[in-house]
């Protein structure tokens, strides 16, 4: 009986003289690694339109049913992102939320993305529900608050296929290697010359 008490008080010494790893977390946070899945952002494109079209693609992949989002259509008065539709109320609540990121594999538009963000403690569970608002990126230098006209080209294809090319700007869409005039031979050259 007392060889077992002084191993267990040899297991406490031995970790007494280890060096600590506590962490000064208030004054000195840790740095998160670079693919650390976080709070969530609802990207803009260049001019300021929202990225998001409100096809509830996130909140159908969500397996704890923690996004929210109804869609509204765009008129030519008030248009907030390319296309017929954006979302008038996006959700996430991050008391269900269990950070998957499987929201961001559903999104066709690459409009919601996951940052490095991980301090998410409130004092209320209804502070939890982060609202669209919330989770819009903040507007840049050079872009205009929503609703407004698109900017970077006439159609929704021009924000979307386009910019992968070449992007803040609609060139570059016709010579794109997977637009309709792309040669299937994989040379890149399209069949007006380009």
């Amino acid at each position: 009986m007392a060889f077992g008490s002084v191993k267990g008080f040899g297991v406490t010494f031995s970790h007494m003289f280890r060096k600590v790893i506590t962490t000064d977390y208030p004054f000195k946070p840790p740095v998160s690694a670079p693919r650390y899945h976080g709070r969530h952002i609802l990207n803009r494109h260049p001019d300021g339109l929202e990225k998001c079209i409100g096809c509830e693609l996130c909140a159908w992949a969500c397996p704890a049913d923690a996004i929210y989002v109804e869609g509204g259509d765009n008129t030519e008065e008030q248009r907030f992102s390319p296309g017929e539709r954006y979302a008038s109320v996006y959700q996430i609540n991050y008391a269900r939320c269990i950070f998957c990121g499987l929201c961001i594999e559903a999104c066709p538009t690459r409009s919601l993305t996951m940052s490095n963000e991980y301090e998410l403690a409130r004092d209320s569970r209804q502070d939890l529900i982060f609202t669209k608002e919330q989770l819009l990126a903040p507007l840049l230098p050079g872009m205009e608050q929503p609703p407004h006209p698109m900017r970077l080209g006439d159609t929704e294809k021009d924000y979307y296929v386009g910019a992968l090319i070449n992007p803040g700007t609609s060139a570059g869409a016709e010579r794109a290697p997977w637009s309709e005039t792309a040669t299937v031979d994989g040379s890149g050259a399209t069949g007006d010359g380009k």
